[in-house]
């Protein structure tokens, strides 16, 4: 009898879904992501082959937006076969240890791209308030450690993620309502005691994600009183000029995690629709919209894209 009532709670796969309600038309929905997931890698890989091959962008600030790539691109190739999968052969089935793997990267990738977000953050910082000591902080050695860091940072944070959701038993509601798997969902779908799972998840999104948050903000309090006190209007808007991609970027990354966050741990009446949404957001407008905001307000990209063009 016990092992008969393991089974019954213990589906075999999960379930993904595509876009609620308009499953007649996933194969049309499906060419805005495609495009979407080409742009996005293209893009970054664009960046990452300017900046190793121009000796000029062999700086801080684009080693850092090399990373950046990096993850962006990591974080799409996680989703991109999944949701794929779902628009072209309807396949749904996601075995558990297949999602578990899934998750892991999406939320181990997300996590070190706040991190590399607070490193930018801390270039500008010092690039602001401390320029004289810029060159002697922010070394090749030194950068490539905060890179390592970052990704470390990310991979151990969220390791007890899927090696706690493995221990579990599921119940035999086991749909869930985005194209790939997400720890805050998965979760729910177990039949067993969570609240460990709730209090760690808590803790490492306040003590990393939140302090990241207050960390580059309050570089950006110091780097605006710095700018505030130079006399001229046009050297303070030059100042201030070289911040707007990290500020934009920033915006784009922070604001879908918080919604996101926001509907789950909150917002437990909202339909399946805005959780997919959102839960697209999250993971596909930054990937997409970070090459693009640094190509456009970054000189030295922009003439190095238009000179390969031209070419």
């Amino acid at each position: 009898m016990s092992a008969v009532n393991d089974t019954k709670f213990q589906p075999a796969v999960f379930l993904l879904t595509g876009i609620p309600g308009l499953e007649n038309i996933h194969v049309w929905i499906s060419i805005p992501f495609f495009l979407i997931y080409v742009a996005s890698i293209l893009g970054n890989s664009v960046i990452l082959f300017i900046t190793k091959t121009d000796p000029a962008l062999h700086e801080p600030m684009y080693i850092f937006r090399s990373m950046l790539a990096v993850t962006d691109v990591g974080l799409i190739i996680s989703t991109m076969p999944t949701t794929l999968g779902i628009f072209w052969f309807n396949s749904r089935e996601i075995s558990h240890d297949a999602c578990f793997a899934q998750l892991f990267f999406i939320h181990s990738l997300t996590f070190t791209e706040s991190s590399v977000l607070l490193c930018m953050a801390f270039d500008r910082f010092l690039a602001m308030c401390n320029p004289l000591r810029y060159d002697s902080i922010l070394t090749l050695p030194r950068i490539a450690k905060m890179g390592l860091v970052s990704l470390l940072r990310g991979v151990v944070l969220i390791l007890p993620f899927p090696i706690l959701l493995k221990q579990y038993q599921y119940c035999q509601a086991n749909m869930l309502s985005h194209s790939y798997c997400l720890y805050q969902e998965v979760m729910t779908m177990t039949c067993s005691d969570i609240r460990v799972n709730i209090i760690y998840g808590f803790f490492i999104t306040v003590s990393s994600v939140g302090l990241d948050v207050l960390l580059i903000l309050f570089s950006y309090v110091m780097i605006l009183k710095t700018v505030l006190s130079i006399a001229s209007h046009t050297e303070r808007l030059k100042a201030l000029n070289t911040c707007v991609c990290h500020v934009c970027i920033v915006l784009l990354f922070y604001m879908p995690v918080i919604g996101l966050s926001v509907i789950y741990r909150i917002v437990k009446t909202s339909s399946p629709l805005l959780q997919t949404v959102m839960g697209n957001i999250y993971l596909l407008i930054p990937p997409l919209m970070n090459p693009i905001v640094y190509s456009v307000k970054t000189k030295h990209i922009r003439a190095r894209i238009i000179r390969m063009i031209i070419k």
